[in-house]
């Protein structure tokens, strides 16, 4: 059913790309017209093909693992890497949220009339093709090609090459939902190669991708924003922040903190710096510590922390800049509310940063001056997470300003024009 353009080592892969572009873009002219329920039943029967393919997608799974394990892949990587029956339910279930949601496409965002009678409307539409790059989870390819469908955009899906045979048969169970509907397989596509030249092919696409979402480590958006020659989203580090203020109360404070670092270390909402209030530091931070270092993480953190327990590593600048993405966190001690929001604009990453306090003021403080795509009142951070938000799936956390911000769901994968509906008005 994989409708993949095969290349091979000694093969163009630019050429073979840019035929792959140029299906897309068909593609995306096609399916930019395609009734609601024409890409739900798409969606559907992508759900359908993941469930009835379970045993297939775990197949592939193991040799990405073994692999991953034989190129000594830390075990929070592995974690992000590793599916079960349950993961592989929450993709489909998560396809199936998707499909429920709204459909963003035709959607009148505002309209008015000129005084001269013209009547105009802002109406969403599809951004076009859109690529994603990315790394060590299987799922977004899922996530990512029933979201750019439900938004009636094509899609060019590039997995890392850990993820390669895992992505494979799950892109294969996405065309199987759009042979099903009657909608073109080419709506979403992938290279058949892991060479990192593909990368930089899609990169340079321009005249057939609209926009690029890198979704991977620091190097991998570092080299979409020196090559891509189209827009990108920008999924940033998620250096999260969870701040105990001299407010909070210390069961709540604990237990979201434990929740925030270790619930899943590898993923880009887990928390790697905790900040501590100075005024409670001394009777709240060794108990925190305790559940931290009970569930086996290492702490790092400042003088004044390393003061207060022994346990606590010599923390260095480097940490307060690191993703760790393991079982690791650092932790300082500041001065009130405006150290605490001080240091997140300092050292974050725009990404997620919570708050645990029951002072109201400090909290509307927190969440008015911290300059992140998401901020947080009395919970985890690793709520940032768009089928969290209730959109089902997510493409990515968008760090930039521009476009989109935060989860990037169905709606952020659209744009809009202007419908312009006049009766033989002349401009003068």
């Amino acid at each position: 059913m994989t409708v993949a353009h095969d290349i091979t080592e000694n093969a163009d892969i630019a050429a073979a790309m840019l035929d792959m572009g140029a299906a897309a873009r068909a593609a995306a002219r096609e399916l930019a017209q395609a009734t609601s329920a024409d890409k739900d039943a798409a969606i559907h029967g992508a759900a359908a093909a993941i469930r009835e393919r379970s045993g297939d997608i775990l197949a592939a799974n193991v040799k990405d693992v073994t692999a991953a394990e034989q190129k000594g892949t830390s075990g929070a990587l592995l974690d992000r890497l590793a599916l079960d029956d349950k993961r592989i339910e929450a993709m489909a279930r998560g396809l199936e949220e998707v499909a429920a949601l709204p459909d963003p496409v035709g959607t009148v965002l505002a309209e008015w009339e000129r005084p001269n009678g013209l009547k105009i409307s802002r109406v969403r539409v599809p951004l076009g093709v859109i690529g994603v790059i990315y790394e060590s989870r299987p799922n977004v390819t899922a996530d990512a090609g029933g979201l750019c469908l439900k938004a009636g955009n094509a899609a060019i899906l590039r997995g890392g090459s850990d993820t390669f045979y895992t992505s494979s048969v799950i892109l294969e169970c996405l065309q199987h939902g759009l042979a099903a509907a009657g909608l073109p397989v080419t709506c979403l596509q992938a290279p058949a190669t892991t060479d990192r030249a593909a990368v930089g092919a899609m990169l340079a696409m321009s005249e057939f991708i609209d926009v690029i979402v890198p979704r991977g480590g620091k190097s991998l958006v570092e080299r979409v924003q020196a090559e891509a020659r189209m827009p990108m989203f920008a999924h940033l580090e998620g250096i999260c922040h969870t701040y105990v203020h001299e407010g909070a109360r210390p069961d709540m404070a604990r237990s979201i903190v434990l929740n925030a670092k270790m619930r899943r270390t590898g993923i880009c909402g887990a928390t790697e710096t905790v900040l501590i209030d100075r005024s409670v530091a001394p009777e709240m931070l060794i108990p925190i510590v305790d559940d931290l270092a009970n569930a086996g993480c290492e702490v790092r953190g400042d003088d004044e922390a390393q003061g207060i327990d022994a346990r606590i590593a010599a923390a260095t600048e480097d940490d307060w800049n690191t993703e760790y993405l393991d079982s690791i966190v650092s932790v300082k001690v500041v001065d009130g509310v405006d150290g605490a929001i001080d240091h997140i604009n300092t050292y974050g990453s725009n990404h997620t940063d919570a708050i645990v306090t029951d002072d109201d003021a400090a909290a509307a403080r927190f969440l008015d001056r911290v300059d992140s795509g998401i901020v947080m009142h009395n919970t985890s951070t690793q709520f940032a997470d768009g089928g969290e938000f209730g959109m089902g799936a997510e493409i990515g956390i968008s760090t930039g300003r521009l476009h989109a911000r935060g989860p990037v769901g169905a709606e952020q994968l659209t744009t809009y024009k202007y419908v312009v509906r006049g009766a033989g008005q002349l401009r003068p």
